[in-house]
């Protein structure tokens, strides 16, 4: 999928949204359990309920990797399921892969040749060559962690060098020399508000992938007011907002409520900055 195809599906359903599929076997109603594949059912009836208010999905592999080779078929299945059923959709393997150069290769194989997903999120700490292999796949995107949510986060990403550049700017702007804005966005965190700012200031026509809204307390329309372009330029993840928003046999209804809600919501976004 190109940057362009990704923009007409935003415009077609006035939604900006990706749904983040941390299926824990843990927390799916109880009705599930009896079934063959918990995690697969649940990620289906999620999926069916969501497809219409959405243009994304993002299984983070955590969740599938935790439960084993059951865990990576369940991963298979889902994947396969929105490939067949809503091709439309954007599919994103949240795995932060990145390592020397042979293994981002199987890396990439593994998503791109294997699982034939659109996207893949990448840490950038080793540099050009562990980020690469990702990128010789045409129409394949890297998604590149750039300036994250977590607590953690100031550990290293907002360190300054001598000259006053913190480290998540030369992450942004040293990237650039390895792929356009064709193939390459950006991990940024729903709850750095005004830093968007700072981070269009570097990638003014690059895609963002923004986690945090809804359960981790980011603002929808503060994202959208420091951080839209023109080409809209976000991807905005809910994960627990929606799929868990519902433990009952009714969570696929409360989930499309829930999806419906926050669609509505980036509709009056897209006409109010786009």
């Amino acid at each position: 999928m190109t940057k362009q195809q990704l923009f007409e599906q935003i415009k077609k359903k006035q939604s900006f949204l990706c749904v983040g599929l941390d299926t824990d076997i843990n927390k799916i109603p109880e009705h599930l359990l009896e079934t063959e594949d918990p995690v697969y059912e649940f990620n289906k009836a999620i999926i069916n309920a969501t497809a219409p208010y959405c243009v994304a999905y993002k299984p983070n592999l955590a969740f599938y990797e935790s439960e084993g080779v059951k865990g990576w078929m369940s991963f298979e299945k889902t994947v396969a399921y929105i490939q067949q059923r809503f091709p439309e959709q954007f599919i994103i393997a949240d795995a932060k892969r990145g390592d020397i150069g042979n293994t981002s290769e199987m890396y990439a194989r593994t998503f791109f040749d294997e699982m034939k997903v659109n996207a893949v999120t990448v840490a950038p700490y080793m540099g050009e060559d562990s980020v690469k292999p990702f990128l010789v796949y045409p129409e394949r995107w890297v998604i590149l962690l750039a300036l994250t949510s977590n607590k953690g986060s100031h550990d290293f990403q907002l360190t300054e060098d001598r000259n006053g550049e913190r480290l998540f700017e030369k992450v942004l702007r040293v990237s650039q020399q390895w792929a356009s804005d064709g193939q390459m966005m950006y991990v940024v965190g729903a709850t750095r508000g005004k830093l968007f700012e700072d981070v269009r200031k570097i990638v003014p026509d690059h895609f963002l992938l923004v986690p945090g809204v809804g359960a981790q307390g980011g603002s929808l329309e503060e994202v959208c007011r420091y951080g839209m372009n023109k080409s809209c330029g976000l991807l905005v993840n809910s994960s627990r907002g929606i799929i868990y928003a519902d433990s009952s046999e009714d969570f696929a209804y409360t989930a499309e409520q829930e999806a419906r809600k926050l669609q509505q919501e980036m509709r009056e976004m897209l006409e109010m900055y786009l």
